[in-house]
């Protein structure tokens, strides 16, 4: 559901499906070979509020069962009925997301009646929040990294015209990231990849008893339930993947992808704010390139004489902060009115509602310390596929990426940068997902998603055989309990009763 900046650029959050590690029948059944006694666990369930907590453990290193364990929590809802269906796996996203934590809003995540009939199941994948999470840089060390501004040819801060100290200071800055890993981590980030996220969930089927896995997955969470398809077709009951991630590329051409996408929710968001009479990039009537333009007029004015914050923490709210502020927005329709007045602030030199709205973004707590979202998010990402390792690889992407996308594109290209230096024994090996053998898969892609353009579920339900593409047309990231009734009936029957909509199907 997020992405890391750096250099007001990002890295998407979202891992690159097609990764190491694929098996037509999955691995060890419960109870055989190597793994069998990781599916023999049992949790012993701690209430937890209304909830039940608990844990369990997985090898660090699938390749040596025997060797060092990660331990993974584990959250459930218990299913509010009497006759439930099995346990329903979910993941909100990132990499760096807690679904842990995510069952915790499971009233707004999934319908009454799919509670009903499901525990409501979540865990915090390995390097992420309570599961042996990666460690990189500090909070201090992360305010330096999202605030960061290099030099360039004009004073406007514009990422496509980086000159050759910036350059400098773009390289060193990226491997610092990377080196505070590999000090604080170690082991750890070497076996981050999502196809090891998603033998630890078929870990915890087993654990939970279902037969068959059932699975809500937004954004990157759909990432994991392709892997899991692809390497345990036989044990796919119904899986819902939602803003889905595409099969095949690398994290330099997801964040140029990823920027045309904001781009475009950028724009929507526009033309709603000029709209209204109180919208600070324009009157009603008033183009949306030229609200757009205000916008550009903003961040190159923070760039060159940063913004008040009445925070007061020693953070400037300069052009790289802007724009995080922004991009935090373009997730959820339900933040543009409050994005509406923090720029509203900003116009008259106030900055404030403009940082918090980044800070929500990468999970920066009121007392300065962050959520390890950032650290896991660029580690399972460089993780998952190869990237160039040439500087000029990505300067030339952040030329081309700033044509197609204005406000948005070079910084995100210059984003996945850290991917670079990340160490090439970390990176997994390429493999096509096809998800072969296994039941309908459902696929669920929203026109105008800012996170997760459409196009990315059309190319994951066209790899996957047994993909099923249901479409939501509106904005906002992720299409399933976002206010279109068609669409949570539909994946709600899919979840109750494994029928189907029909492919291409439009709400």
């Amino acid at each position: 559901m997020r992405r890391t900046a750096c250099i007001s650029g990002a890295l998407v959050l979202l891992a690159v499906a097609g990764c190491a590690g694929s098996g037509d029948a999955g691995d060890d059944p419960p109870g055989d070979g190597e793994l069998g006694e990781f599916y023999q666990q049992r949790i012993a369930w701690e209430e937890c509020d209304e909830f039940e907590c608990g844990s369990y453990e997985v090898p660090l290193d699938y390749e040596n069962p025997d060797g060092e364990r990660l331990k993974i929590a584990v959250r459930r809802l218990p299913a509010a009925g009497d006759s439930p269906v099995g346990s329903l796996v979910v993941n909100p996203g990132g990499p760096g997301g807690s679904g842990f934590d995510y069952v915790a809003a499971a009233e707004r995540a999934v319908s009454e009646e799919v509670r009903e009939r499901f525990d409501v199941v979540g865990f915090d994948p390995r390097g992420v929040g309570r599961s042996a999470p990666v460690e990189c840089l500090d909070a201090e060390g992360l305010d330096e990294f999202y605030g960061a501004e290099v030099d360039t040819e004009g004073d406007d801060a514009d990422m496509s015209e980086v000159t050759d100290t910036g350059l400098e200071e773009l390289e060193e800055l990226n491997q610092e990231f990377v080196e505070a890993c590999e000090r604080n981590s170690g082991e750890l980030m070497m076996h981050l990849e999502t196809a090891n996220v998603a033998r630890d969930m078929d870990v915890l089927r087993g654990i939970l008893g279902d037969d068959g896995l059932s699975y809500l997955g937004k954004s990157y969470g759909t990432s994991i339930g392709a892997h899991y398809a692809d390497r345990f077709p036989d044990r796919v009951r119904a899986l819902v993947l939602d803003g889905a991630t595409p099969p095949d590329a690398d994290p330099l051409e997801l964040s140029v992808q990823q920027a045309e996408g904001f781009e475009t929710a950028l724009r929507s968001f526009v033309a709603d704010c000029l709209e209204g009479a109180d919208c600070p990039l324009g009157e009603p009537g008033d183009d949306v390139d030229d609200g757009v333009a205000e916008l550009e007029d903003l961040l190159a004015s923070a760039a060159r004489d940063p913004l008040d914050s009445t925070l007061d923490d020693g953070r400037e709210v300069n052009r790289a902060r802007v724009e995080l502020g922004v991009t935090a927005a373009m997730y959820e329709e339900s933040l543009w009115p409050r994005l509406r007045s923090a720029l509203a602030d900003a116009f008259d030199g106030d900055g404030t509602g403009l940082l918090e709205l980044g800070d929500r973004l990468y999970d920066r707590r009121p007392d300065g310390d962050y959520e390890n979202m950032s650290a896991a998010l660029i580690s399972v990402n460089c993780s998952d596929a190869a990237s160039p390792r040439d500087i000029e690889s990505y300067e030339e992407a952040s030329v081309e990426a700033a044509e197609e996308s204005p406000l948005f594109g070079a910084s995100f290209a210059w984003g996945a940068l850290p991917c670079a230096y990340w160490p090439e024994e970390a990176v997994a090996e390429p493999v096509e997902l096809t998800g072969e053998g296994a039941d309908p898969v459902l696929i669920v892609g929203t026109t105008r998603d800012s996170a997760t353009p459409y196009v990315w579920s059309e190319e994951l339900a066209e790899q996957l055989e047994s993909g099923v593409l249901l479409t939501r047309d509106g904005d906002g990231h992720t299409g399933y309990r976002m206010g279109n009734d068609c669409v949570d009936a539909a994946v709600d029957e899919y979840l109750l009763r494994t029928e189907v909509v029909e492919d291409g199907t439009v709400c």
